[in-house]
């Protein structure tokens, strides 16, 4: 076995509400920063032992689908680094 790590992005689908950065906006807005947009994403490096890199992208498919992302709001992607 060897260990891989993994770049995990999880991001919002377009379309949905993105609350946390709207008030991040608006707080940047109030201390004078002229920002018209933010976007949130949250953002992993996950160390995973697996035989190969196609196997640990499997299996943090898996994971990203049972406990890093709700599919139906948002997207992910990965990438082995």
């Amino acid at each position: 076995m060897s260990e891989f790590n993994i770049e995990v992005r999880v991001d919002l689908k377009p379309g949905v509400l993105d609350a946390e950065g709207e008030t991040i906006q608006k707080s940047l807005k109030l201390l004078d920063y002229p920002v018209t947009k933010v976007e949130t994403s949250s953002f992993y490096v996950i160390t995973i032992e697996a035989e190969s890199p196609e196997e640990a992208l499997e299996k943090m498919d898996e994971a990203c689908r049972r406990l890093l992302a709700n599919p139906v709001i948002q997207d992910f992607s990965l990438k082995v680094l």
